[in-house]
């Protein structure tokens, strides 16, 4: 079992940056590839980044490439998504993953779900 707890969330003007946190308990968050989520409103939730556990691969949405980086610390437990750039467009709740299996990029391929934290960008 893996609990996930997100922080870092808040407001923003647009052109800022922000940085979330997801810190993990459960054994197995070392070992597991993690990932990050987000839903806007009146939105399906979309697929962010994601990460190896070993941290040597990663992957974002489309939508992401080239403005937020994922990493992660396995020895305090804990992952981040550096976010620069925002838009308004990046409002939304931002949800921590943990335990991918099938694809990765489909809410249905991730076990562990944190609770969220909000994001919003102001124009």
């Amino acid at each position: 079992q893996v609990q996930l707890v997100e922080s870092g969330g808040g407001l923003v003007q647009a052109g800022g940056s922000l940085t979330l946190s997801c810190s993990a308990s459960g054994q197995s968050f070392g070992s597991e590839p993690m990932g990050w989520f987000r839903q806007a409103p009146g939105k399906e939730r979309e697929f962010v980044a994601a990460i190896t556990w070993t941290g040597s691969s990663t992957f974002y949405g489309d939508s992401v490439k080239g403005r937020f980086t994922i990493s992660r610390n396995n020895a305090k437990m804990t992952g981040y998504l550096q976010m620069n750039s925002l838009e308004p467009e990046d409002t939304a709740v931002y949800y921590c993953v943990a335990d991918a299996d099938g694809d990765y990029k489909t809410v249905a391929g991730w076990h562990y779900w944190g609770q969220g934290t909000q994001v919003t960008v102001s124009s």
